[in-house]
């Protein structure tokens, strides 16, 4: 049965920006950029390319994915690219045609509407459609391995890990396949899933056989990387309210790893540390997020439901700054490169900040369009990509 969705928070309030109409849609417009700013760090772009129309009007958000000096991305039109992670040359394009009206038809007939962005390991890449159907190919040159058929939609990437091509769905299953055939090997199923929800799954996290996820109930589970059984799940968001849009409580970031303690948040809910293993709470401060958070040196960084961008100490929890320049700027969740974070927003502009002290260092504009999936760092370069399937390069110069 189809599930009914909330439109992603970032795609209704960037069209509305689109329109210039924030105060007859009720909506707090952006907070201005200063136009004195003045950079206290060079940033270069090393290139700028793209692939198809990006995730278009789809509100997906597309991310590309950095293996082995490769970059890679797709868009919702069906397009699939290699990119030289270094010059931003295309090495290989593929535009597979859909068939139907919205891709509903012939299951037997290839559907391109991609959907998340890829995943990618070794020779390897796997992505998921719209359409609830995955599909392998050669990572050298795209060239099709295998379609699997999933239960819905899958607006994230999947992850491969081993013989498994581990893939979240939008009705909160979780699937494993068999690498080399696509063959199922398992399917974890959610025991409950809200009928409102926002448009967005948080990557999966793999790690030391264990499958991380947070679901559209305000969970954050674990499950068995062999065999998809359930280990444990604790609490990142009640889901209490007066209203269905009150008890929104969906975990759409990704969960990230270090050492041995999880960090994850939610909306209408909290950013909390968890012990791996266990699944047993550290800490946790009420915080409410829709994107991904990061982790790096001493900090736990994400940015709230009205665009601050927090850093917390990771040990304890305990709030070391705020950054409220961005504020309803609808911003991607941070990411860290070297001692910055990177953050993009609604109306293609990137932000570097200071991660000791959350002040604002550098800005670039990739396009005019909405920047909603997190930023991807490789080595010393961040990758960002757009609404309409730009990719841009950049380094910050020494």
């Amino acid at each position: 049965m189809k599930r009914f969705w909330a439109i992603a928070l970032t795609s209704s309030l960037a069209a509305v920006a689109g329109c210039h109409s924030f105060k007859k849609e009720n909506v707090e417009p952006p907070t201005p950029l200063d136009k004195k700013f003045e950079p206290s760090i060079k940033v270069e772009r090393l290139w700028k390319n793209s692939v198809g129309d990006g995730s278009a009007e789809s509100g997906i958000r597309m991310r590309p994915a950095v293996v082995d000096n490769v970059v890679y991305a797709a868009s919702t039109d069906g397009k699939l690219a290699a990119f030289d992670a270094a010059s931003g040359k295309t090495l290989w394009s593929k535009s597979i045609r859909q068939h139907g009206w919205f891709g509903w038809g012939d299951a037997k007939r290839e559907d391109a509407r991609f959907s998340g962005g890829p995943g990618v390991t070794g020779d390897l890449l796997a992505v998921g459609t719209l359409d609830g159907h995955v599909y392998a190919m050669n990572a050298k040159d795209g060239e099709r391995r295998w379609a699997a058929e999933v239960s819905s939609e899958v607006v994230t990437a999947p992850v491969i890990v081993g013989d498994l091509v581990v893939v979240r769905c939008n009705d909160g299953r979780i699937y494993g396949l068999d690498a080399k055939s696509g063959e199922r090997r398992w399917v974890y199923d959610q025991s409950q899933v809200p009928l409102l929800s926002l448009r967005g799954n948080g990557r999966l996290l793999v790690a030391n056989g264990v499958v991380f996820s947070g679901s559209d109930a305000g969970k954050l589970v674990a499950i068995r990387l062999d065999n998809g059984e359930k280990l444990w799940e604790q609490t990142l968001a009640s889901g209490e309210g007066r209203t269905e849009i009150d008890r929104l409580n969906d975990a759409d970031g990704a969960i990230s790893l270090d050492g041995t303690t999880l960090y994850g948040g939610a909306y209408h809910g909290q950013i909390a540390a968890f012990d791996g293993p266990s699944g047993r709470p550290l800490w946790n401060h009420n915080f409410s997020t829709f994107t991904s958070l990061d982790v790096h040196g001493n900090g736990v960084y994400g940015a709230d439901d009205t665009s601050q961008v927090f850093a917390f100490d990771k040990a304890s929890g305990a709030n070391i700054w705020k950054q409220d320049a961005l504020k309803w700027r609808w911003v991607t969740g941070p990411a860290a490169q070297g001692d910055y974070l990177v953050v993009g927003d609604l109306d293609g502009h990137i932000h570097w900040l200071n991660s000791a002290d959350g002040k604002i260092v550098a800005r670039e504009r990739l396009s005019k369009k909405a920047i909603r999936a997190q930023p991807v760092v490789s080595g010393d370069t961040v990758y960002v990509e757009d609404v309409e399937g730009h990719v841009g390069a950049y380094r910050v110069a020494h």
